[in-house]
This record gives structure tokens, C-alpha cells and sequence, in this order.
């Protein structure tokens, strides 16, 4: 069965796989980042999780309530962690340095195996779609990898406008 999954996935996906682990592997170093590029990542991320539920679960208001809900919470819970030891904010070049970190390619890693097994499971039994349960455990997935990307970019925005 996964030989014919995996069959199925269009060429893109792999290709898309395999920048998401650059990009991950490339956050596990210490690096300098500027302020727009360190925003760009949660946005990114957000956006793709909320593009998995709608193109999986169109019109479905629990989905959508269920990633709404699960995004809040983590995001408020998470953004009042400190930051990593090490992570900076320089004004005057307005850069951060960040430390580096597994977290980000987890967190990937987490969304986009979460967006390619509810693919799969969709396209072998569509009927998915209409259990709520599915639907919204899914979303809920989808809420909480989101949520932790937001609370990030959060934090490095308060950090940013603290100095």
C-alpha cells in the first residue's frame, strides 16, 4: 500500500520535502537573520497549515474552528516562553542571532507529513472527509504545529521592539 502511495505523489512533493529539510537543517546552526526574513517562516508556515485544512476539508466549519481553536491556545500558551539562550536582537542592523535549533525541522517536518497522511488518506478513502473526528483531529494537528511557529514569531517581534 505505501509503494502505491508513494506511486501517486506528484513529482512537486518530493521536491517540496526536500527544501523544507534544507531549510530545517539550515535553523539548526547558530545564524544572523534579518527582521523580515525571521517573520517570514511562521507566516509561511501558518499559511500552508491553513491551505492543508481548506484544500482537504472545504467548507467544513469544525475544521476550520478546530485549527482556529488549537492555533490560539498554543500560540498563547507558548508565546509567553522565554526565548532560546542566545537569541538576540541587534537594532541598529536590525538583525537577530538565533541560536541553532532541531525545533524548526520538526516542525516542518510535523506539517508537512501531517498535510501528505491526510492526502493519502483522503485519496484512498474519501469518506474521511465527513467524520468529524477526522476532520477535526486533523485540524487540530495542523493548529498546534502552526501554533508553535506563530509564538515564535511572536516572541522575536516583542524581543525586537524591546530593544
Amino acid at each position: 500500500m505505501l509503494s502505491q502511495i508513494l506511486a501517486h505523489t506528484p513529482t512537486w512533493v518530493f521536491a517540496l520535502f526536500a527544501v523544507l529539510v534544507a531549510l530545517g537543517l539550515s535553523q539548526m546552526r547558530t545564524r544572523e537573520v534579518p527582521l523580515s526574513r525571521a517573520a517570514i517562516l511562521p507566516l509561511v508556515m501558518v499559511t500552508l497549515s491553513l491551505a492543508g485544512i481548506l484544500n482537504a476539508f472545504p467548507g467544513s466549519l469544525w475544521a476550520l474552528a478546530s485549527w482556529a481553536a488549537v492555533l490560539t491556545v498554543t500560540t498563547s500558551l507558548l508565546s509567553m516562553k522565554p526565548m532560546a539562550s542566545g537569541t538576540m536582537f541587534h537594532a541598529a542592523s536590525k538583525r537577530f542571532t538565533l541560536p541553532g535549533s532541531a525545533v524548526p525541522l520538526a516542525l516542518m517536518m510535523g506539517i508537512f507529513f501531517t498535510k501528505y497522511a491526510v492526502g493519502a488518506s483522503l485519496g484512498s478513502r474519501a469518506e474521511l472527509a465527513q467524520l468529524p473526528a477526522f476532520t477535526v483531529g486533523a485540524s487540530a494537528i495542523y493548529g498546534l504545529f502552526s501554533g508553535v511557529f506563530l509564538s515564535r514569531g511572536l516572541r522575536l517581534w516583542r524581543l525586537s521592539r524591546a530593544a
